[in-house]
């Protein structure tokens, strides 16, 4: 078998597993195995790049990032359903359809209405080439390579049609949607509120290989368009569609509006055995000759109508309110409530948010209190029924040191969250670690979330000190380690010990002290025994450093659990000394905008330059900046500067201003 014949038999292999797995949930070939070909398949593509197609298996995840999004024109216009709020409304829409149809029999087909993100396919001659947001319906964005990091579309067709456009909902399976805010809060970042809110935001990011990270699915439930090919129902297109190796959306054809209803009501009651979120069900006549007939209005199809599923609301009583920690140290309020049925499932515990939310609903312990599911997923406190309130209830109010560890808690800058502010609570241990370790702290190749939780999960490590005292065998021993890997590890961790102070202060997560400020703060005073020594009015005389910080600082290194962490740091090795140059004060007071590439300096260590002689760097142009420094192809940032008067430095420029310096 020569290389293109191989080429073709690998990408057919691929293919075929992608379908088995994602679209008909019933893999044939493992991971490995599908790994292993998928490595040689690029290492041929690699090879012979002149054979590369786009509906290869390798052109999924592109390196492409792009700069925008462009319109795109809907040939279909994506409609959008008009509302049905109970089975009463959904009679009224089936009794206007059947008075237009002057007597005509009429089916109807009801699907799940997926809570997600509404999409446009488009196929040419059986391959994918474009795909887009519904937007307004008429006009969205083209999305196609962050689409083409979904395993279930398919890339190429088994029919080649001249053209097919077909519509579907873009979403992030309940599994997934917990898995990414389980990371996002292990980074600390901002939490999604719903997977639909996740998967609209993985949509538009510009690079798609964050898409990829995103582990996103689709449903496809419609045909826009179809040259070359015609159907009588839309039974018979979703039938096409699933030949076609779509992932269709789950269907029941119904005779009648009292059918219709009762699967409706099926989906509410079943809506947690889907592993999407659905916010309705839709219902659709069946029949595309009768489609015609019923036409449209100006913003919606008389042929379908969404139904919205009530928010469903029940009593029972507050028997108890505990406080969790999460990773990030927020604690968490939540209220054990007495057993009720809701959307399909008994609920104990309904979540409070915080104390604010707890203060303006004023809950107690022993309230009656009105639970509903937000958004059909989280139990929610909505109401209070203070009528039935027993005597000797009192106001709850959260407790004022952690519960799991005993630090103090304190309130985060915006009053939403209060946090605990142990730097060796137990749990927070694995975001603790993780931080520790991540690129901007401490950079220690190789220990991202999965070997940190993996080593936590070990009783291995329970703080960053016991980093410094792991033996090569016990590492190897983790699964999917291994020997190499694991000396890798350890060798990156004893790089570690040299990261220098100002790694080491932003590492020990300090609220208020980022990367910056860890930088200005080991420039100044050299090293962590000297920084530990000043007071708030010598730490409040560094620039950038105001009295919040210092205080948050001052607090920290009082701990006990700060002082044992430090301690413990101090006899694995690492080094509490400044590899910061010494701040000057020669560009004391001046902003710098940095804009289009350098050829000399990387924008970071252009930032370093200016940071190290006193000024700042900031991403905006506005009338407080000093000068921005413009290299090739520079943008926006130029513009504005050459608009409000500002001096525009070349690089040659700012070299020998820094130079002067």
């Amino acid at each position: 078998m020569d290389e293109r014949q191989e080429i073709e038999r690998l990408r057919l292999e691929l293919e075929q597993a992608n379908y088995e797995y994602y679209v008909l949930d019933n893999p044939t070939m493992s991971d490995y195995d599908f790994d292993h070909k998928l490595r040689r398949l690029e290492e041929l593509e690699g090879l012979h790049p002149e054979l590369v197609t786009p509906d290869s298996p390798t052109q999924r995840v592109g390196g492409k990032v792009a700069d925008g999004f462009q319109e795109v024109a809907h040939p279909v216009p994506l409609e959008s359903l008009q509302g049905v709020f109970s089975l009463e409304e959904l009679a009224e829409f089936d009794q206007r359809v059947r008075d237009a149809l002057e007597g005509e029999t009429v089916s109807y087909d009801v699907e799940p209405k997926v809570d997600g993100l509404s999409v446009a396919l488009e196929y040419r001659d059986g391959l994918f080439i474009r795909g887009a947001t519904r937007g307004d319906g008429r006009t969205g964005e083209d999305v196609t390579e962050n689409l083409k990091t979904i395993p279930s579309i398919p890339l190429r067709l088994p029919e080649k049609l001249p053209r097919l456009i077909v519509r579907g909902e873009v979403f992030m399976p309940k599994a997934s949607f917990q898995k990414l805010n389980e990371e996002r809060e292990l980074r600390g970042e901002p939490l999604f509120a719903n997977p639909r809110n996740a998967a609209a935001g993985s949509m538009r990011q510009l690079d798609p290989k964050i898409a990829a990270s995103r582990r996103l699915d689709i449903l496809v439930f419609n045909i826009q368009l179809a040259e070359g090919k015609t159907f009588s129902t839309h039974l018979e297109t979703l039938e096409y569609l699933e030949k076609q190796r779509f992932k269709v959306i789950p269907h029941y054809t119904c005779e009648t509006v009292e059918q219709a209803s009762a699967q409706i009501q099926t989906f509410g009651e079943d809506r947690e055995q889907f592993s999407f979120d659905i916010d309705g069900a839709v219902v659709k006549v069946n029949s595309l000759a009768q489609r015609e007939t019923l036409g449209s209005t100006a913003k919606f199809p008389r042929w379908a109508a969404a139904y919205k599923y009530p928010p469903e609301q029940k009593e029972s009583r507050v028997v108890d309110i505990v406080v969790q920690v999460g990773r990030t140290g927020v604690l968490t309020p939540k209220a054990v409530v007495e057993p009720v049925r809701l959307a399909g499932t008994t609920v104990t515990n309904a979540t409070l948010h915080n104390q604010d939310f707890i203060t303006e609903k004023d809950i107690r312990i022993g309230d009656t209190v009105l639970v509903q599911k937000a958004g059909e997923i989280i139990p929610e406190i909505v109401g209070v029924r203070t009528d039935k309130r027993p005597e000797g209830t009192v106001p709850y109010k959260l407790p004022d040191h952690c519960p799991v560890c005993g630090a103090p808690v304190a309130r985060d800058e915006d009053g939403a969250h209060i946090r605990c502010t142990g730097a060796e609570c137990p749990a927070q241990r694995l975001r603790h670690l993780v931080h520790f370790a991540s690129r901007d702290a401490m950079d220690i190749e190789g220990l991202g979330p999965a070997v940190c939780e993996a080593l936590v999960g070990a009783e291995m490590v329970k703080g960053p000190g016991d980093l410094y005292r792991l033996d090569l065998e016990g590492v190897a021993g983790l699964e999917r380690m291994g020997k190499k890997s694991a000396e890798n590890l350890l060798a990156a961790i004893e790089k570690s010990k040299s990261a220098g102070l100002g790694r080491l202060l932003f590492a020990f997560g300090i609220r208020q002290v980022g990367q910056k400020a860890g930088k200005v703060l080991a420039a100044r005073f050299g090293t962590l025994d000297a920084l530990m020594a000043a007071d708030e009015e010598t730490l409040t005389a560094v620039p950038d450093i105001g009295g919040i910080t210092a205080r948050s600082l001052m607090d920290w290194f009082a701990s006990e659990q700060s002082r044992h962490l430090i301690e413990s740091l101090r006899e694995a090795g690492v080094s509490f000394q400044s590899t910061e140059a010494p701040v000057g004060d020669r560009l004391a007071g001046k902003t710098f905008v940095l804009t289009g590439a350098l050829e000399r300096f990387t924008r970071e260590e252009a930032g370093a330059k200016i940071e190290a002689l006193g000024g700042k760097v900031s991403g905006s142009v506005s009338k407080k900046t000093a000068y921005v420094v413009a290299g090739e192809a520079a943008g926006s940032k130029l513009r504005k500067a050459q608009e409000l008067g500002i001096p525009v430095l070349s690089e040659e420029e700012f070299l020998r201003l820094i130079q002067d310096s």
